[in-house]
Parts: structure tokens; C-alpha cells; sequence
């Protein structure tokens, strides 16, 4: 086993497309991922686990059927399992996200926006 320490600036030069989360690290059976946001992502919940959203560079809207939460950067957001939520960016925006291993990142949802398996960086 190594112990590195990771550069998220560095790591988040290695990629540019939005909508498709790279892993940086790994901790009890939970990822550790970057992503670039831009646009609109789909409406989708995750049936059995709970997802952190930290923002890192930019602002985006994380939509609920019933309101909107706005996250600036330095700020987090943990969608609690079985919650439907929508993020949206109006620019791109840098996120690292906490979930565990198993997550798909379009959770009940199937379509070409659903990454089976995730690059590590």
C-alpha cells in the first residue's frame, strides 16, 4: 500500500469532460471523485446510498422536486439516499464527491449519461 498525497488542482488538470466523475482515492469501501459540471445533468436518486457534494471552483444549483440549493465554492451538500435531485451549472463548475464504491452516478437511471465504470486519475 502507498501513501500519497493527491493535488486536486493537478488531478483535475488531467480531464475535461463534464458529467463523467474520475476517482482520486478510496477510504472504507467509500470513493473519493472529481468532476466537472456544465449544463444540465439528469433527475435521478440513488435507492441506497447517501452522496457528498463539495464544490471546489464555481457555483451550481442542486434542484429537489420541491426547491433549490445553491452551493458556492467551500461549500458541501450530502443528498440523503432515496432523495431525487438534479445538478445544474450554468458554468462549469469543479465538485469532489464522497459515496461509496457502488454508486452509479446516474443512480436509478440507465442512458449514455451513465458511466459503468470510472477512470482513476
Amino acid at each position: 500500500m502507498s501513501i500519497e498525497k493527491i493535488n486536486i488542482n493537478q488531478k483535475l488538470s488531467l480531464f475535461t469532460e463534464h458529467w463523467s466523475p474520475k476517482v482520486v482515492g478510496e477510504l472504507n469501501g467509500q470513493e473519493v471523485k472529481l468532476a466537472k459540471f456544465k449544463g444540465e445533468f439528469i433527475w435521478h436518486k440513488h435507492e441506497n446510498e447517501d452522496e457528498m457534494f463539495y464544490v471546489l471552483k464555481g457555483t451550481f444549483d442542486m434542484e429537489f422536486r420541491d426547491k433549490t440549493i445553491t452551493l458556492h465554492e467551500n461549500e458541501f451538500l450530502i443528498v440523503p439516499r432515496g432523495v431525487e435531485h438534479r445538478p445544474v451549472a450554468k458554468e462549469e463548475v469543479c465538485v469532489m464527491l464522497f459515496e461509496p464504491a457502488t454508486t452509479l452516478n446516474t443512480g436509478n437511471v440507465r442512458n449514455e449519461m451513465t458511466k459503468e465504470r470510472l477512470e482513476r486519475v
